[in-house]
Parts: structure tokens; sequence; C-alpha cells
């Protein structure tokens, strides 16, 4: 079992940033591919961005490339999300999710077993 806690969202203005974290417990962490996804009212949930075990390796979606940084603290158990130049259309709830089955990334959704509660992020024009 993986236990996992989002925080860190809230409200901001369009080009501004936000940092959401996610704390892990349970079964070992470090060896799980990690990964962010996220959902907006009416839609379904989409894949945000992902990395692999040790942290050397990620991948994101084309509407955040260049914009969002995935990273992890394998000590602190943490996976971590940096988000820059937020514009409205990201507003969502945000999820971490682990997959205990790879070592690499993972794009799909179907991948990740364990799911933390999600924090909102409301980004206003």
């Amino acid at each position: 079992q993986v236990q996992l806690v989002e925080s860190g969202g809230g409200l901001v203005q369009a080009g501004g940033s936000l940092r959401l974290s996610c704390a892990a417990s349970g079964r070992t962490f470090s060896s799980n591919a990690m990964g962010w996804f996220r959902q907006a009212p009416g839609k379904e949930r989409e894949f945000v961005a992902t990395i692999n075990w040790t942290g050397g390796t990620t991948a994101y979606a084309d509407s955040v490339k260049g914009r969002f940084t995935i990273s992890r603290d394998n000590a602190k158990k943490t996976l971590y999300l940096q988000m820059h130049s937020l514009k409205p259309e990201d507003t969502a709830v945000y999820y971490c999710a682990a997959d205990s089955k790879h070592f690499g990334t993972r794009t799909s959704i179907r991948d990740y077993d364990y799911w933390g509660q999600g924090t909102q992020v409301t980004v206003s024009s």
C-alpha cells in the first residue's frame, strides 16, 4: 500500500506560479514511477507529467511542456510539481499517483494504482 497526500494548491492569477507537493507513506516510494494528473470540471482526468524512479527521466503533456517541472526527493518520499506561467485552462483538481509495477515513466492513467485525494488549483484571468 502507498498513501499519497497532495498539498500546495490554491488560487493564483494568470502568469503566476505554484508548487504542488505529494507526500508518500507506506510501502517503498523510491522504486515507483510517479505521475501528476488533473481533472477539470466536466472533463476526464488527464495526464500532466511523469517521472521515473530515480528522477532522471521525465515526460510531460504538450499543454504544460516548458511551464511545469516534475521532480522527486526519494529521501523525503515527496513528489513535486512546479508550475509557472499558469493559465486559466490549467484550473483543475491535481492528483498525484504511484505506479507500483513500473520503474520508468508512464503516461497512461491505467498504469497507476495508487492515487491521492487531489488538490484544487484555480487560475484566474
